[in-house]
């Protein structure tokens, strides 16, 4: 996966702005609700968050308080560190942190969670919880035209193709999953709970 989003990263965005090969894709109220998602992040508490998986930064940069930001590839970090400057960036592992416990007040992921597998799921919610005591997650929305998960077939303008795991959900479902939390998005395209 580290090399399909390092390929990624320059286009990555396209799909948060409609660009690119999102220009064409019906998606009706779309802007409205990346707009909504970003006014909701940035009404939290501040906050010593660690942005775990933070891509190019389209969400970071509407995380209060003092944020750290960690990605495995370094050409999302590099976008990232142009779209959210006041942020700190690391390249690091998102299933083993590196950090000490406690060293946040809160972790925040957006779009990372609903690629991982059920043994990858318990290392990153032990690790969330072992660096902090609040956990903010954003993700895809279940919808009609979607199973709850899938394998996709994913090309990048370059023409590569790639096969990715991905899960959609209910607001109250991830939740549960979580261990229990509160619903601060519940959107037609994206979700958002805070354990």
């Amino acid at each position: 996966m580290k090399a399909y989003y390092d390929r990624r990263a320059p286009e990555y965005d396209d799909w948060y702005l409609g660009g690119g090969r999102f220009a064409e894709r019906e998606r009706p109220g779309w802007h409205e609700e990346v707009a909504a998602l970003g006014e909701t992040l940035a009404a939290l508490q501040p906050a010593r968050t660690l942005d775990v998986a933070c891509g190019t930064g389209f969400l970071t940069r509407f995380l209060p308080g003092e944020v750290v930001a960690l990605d495995q590839s370094a050409s999302m970090l590099e976008q990232a560190a142009e779209q959210a400057p006041d942020a700190t960036y690391l390249q690091g592992d998102a299933l083993a942190l590196p950090f000490a416990d406690g060293a946040f007040e809160r972790v925040f992921t957006g779009h990372f969670y609903g690629h991982l597998d059920g043994e990858q799921r318990e290392r990153f919610l032990r690790e969330a919880r072992r660096v902090a005591r609040e956990l903010v997650v954003v993700d895809s929305a279940l919808r009609p035209d979607v199973e709850p998960e899938e394998q996709q077939e994913r090309i990048l303008d370059d023409g590569s193709r790639w096969e990715v795991y991905k899960r959609y959900f209910e607001a109250a479902a991830l939740g549960r999953e979580l261990g229990g939390g509160e619903t601060l998005f519940d959107g037609r395209w994206f979700v958002a709970v805070r354990a």
